[in-house]
């Protein structure tokens, strides 16, 4: 195996994680600046009012786009498996 393989793998590693974990982040960074205005209005430090919204939003994001990041992660484990016998 050589090195431009392995490095293309890791590429490819890290533009599918990224593309997978992407917009649940994406998601909860929108909500918690949102959340963190609405604080500094209304001047309402409760600490739940910061994590609820974020973990309903990621939940959502995720229960939403499964099926794409199932099929993502699956082609991606498929190219894995096929590339293995030309490893050698």
């Amino acid at each position: 195996m050589s090195s431009d393989q392995v490095l293309q793998i890791v590429s490819q590693l890290l533009w599918n994680s990224l593309l997978i974990a992407g917009p649940v982040l994406v998601a909860t960074l929108v909500v918690g600046l949102m959340v963190s205005v609405f604080q500094v209005v209304t001047q309402l430090q409760e600490m739940s009012l910061s994590y609820v919204p974020k973990l309903v939003v990621a939940s959502v994001v995720i229960v939403v786009l499964a099926p794409w990041m199932l099929g993502r992660l699956t082609g991606f484990a498929t190219s894995l498996f096929t590339i293995i016998p030309t490893l050698g």
